[in-house]
């Protein structure tokens, strides 16, 4: 399934309505008078968070969405039914924005939550309504309502616990495939992940759910190379587990860049809690290791991990840091233990 996590839809409410002119006219009873039903409401809109989507795919095929109008009114006092709903089935972690003024109308996080968008326009009267003691015979009914109509936009941010953010071939999906059982494509070439994944990672009974976003490269927010629209999906993460790639020349301009298109994004990444991780280290001797993960530090990292997806190696430090962190533990000024050298197993 492609994923896709922005669409412009166009809703309507649906039509009231219209109120009927009627008359009894039955044998052997010589006054009649007004018997004009009342017109029926137009369908609302709803959204609705259901389990099982995790992109806006459905939108980009259809666009408009209208609920039915409301049913007339006829004779003998018979008001007409109200129109059919349209509810709009969105996952888990879609905002709903009107496009005209950009205000938030609906932030959707969890399943069942069902929000009313629009209601229906009211049915008109009937004649039946205005009859009175001066007015016996009213020949006048009322239209039904117009239903409110808008353009929205529908933005998915994908709702994890933790989220990888890294340059490109940092090792992210592999992370993510050695941590969990997501199946991320993973190749040697930039970009390979061109959409965020998910997936459930457990550790000493615990489980959390990780994102893998597509690499950041030096200009991300001005547009460069994916841009950084991706990074609205880290925006509900608490945690960052940002990846180095330990393999590259230098490692703390790598950190660096990230860090900047993280603050240049803002809304409140920069500030989120972060752990750093040297990846790729089966690759290195103890030697570079060290100068690696010393560079690291001097150019802001605190406290920064080695791992290796490949070999398992410093994950289960890494994967317990991030519990510690999801439970509100500060870790700022606590020596972490030595890294195991055994494969770690998901």
């Amino acid at each position: 399934m492609k994923f896709l996590d922005q669409a412009k839809i166009y809703v309507k409410a649906g039509d009231g309505g219209a109120g009927c002119v009627s008359f009894r006219r039955e044998k052997y009873i010589e006054y009649g008078g007004p018997d004009g039903g009342d017109g029926g409401r137009g369908g609302d809109v709803w959204a609705e968070c259901v389990a099982g989507l995790n992109t806006l795919i459905d939108y980009r095929y259809q666009q408009h969405f209208k609920a039915k109008k409301g049913v007339h009114g006829m004779g003998r006092n018979r008001t007409g039914s109200k129109g059919d709903d349209v509810v709009l089935k969105l996952p888990v972690g879609t905002q709903i924005y009107d496009a005209d003024s950009d205000a938030l109308m609906a932030d959707l996080t969890e399943v069942g939550e069902r929000i009313l968008l629009f209601k229906g326009g009211n049915g008109g009267f009937g004649n039946a309504h205005f009859k009175s003691s001066t007015n016996q015979a009213p020949r006048n009914a009322n239209p039904g309502q117009e239903g409110a109509e808008a353009w929205l936009i529908l933005k998915l941010k994908l709702i994890a616990d933790a989220g990888l953010v890294g340059l490109p071939n940092a090792g992210k999906s592999t992370f993510l495939a050695a941590t969990s059982a997501a199946k991320p494509k993973i190749a040697d070439y930039p970009f390979t992940t061109l959409h965020p994944g998910l997936g459930v990672v457990g550790v000493d009974g615990r489980e959390f759910v990780l994102a893998d976003i597509p690499g950041l490269i030096e200009g991300a927010s001005e547009g460069v190379g994916l841009g950084d629209r991706f990074l609205s999906h880290v925006e509900r993460c608490r945690v960052l587990i940002h990846l180095v790639d330990g393999t590259q020349e230098d490692v703390g301009e790598a950190y660096r860049v990230v860090r900047g298109e993280l603050d240049a994004y803002g809304h409140g990444l920069a500030e989120k809690p972060e752990i750093v991780a040297l990846s790729k280290i089966d690759a290195l001797d103890a030697e570079m290791r060290a100068e690696q993960l010393a560079a690291l530090t001097d150019a802001g990292a605190a406290q920064p991990f080695a791992v290796s997806a490949a070999s398992g190696e410093g994950m289960t430090d890494l994967l317990r840091a991030v519990i510690r962190l999801l439970d509100g533990d500060n870790l700022a000024d606590e020596a972490f233990p030595a890294q195991e050298d055994a494969p770690w197993h998901p």
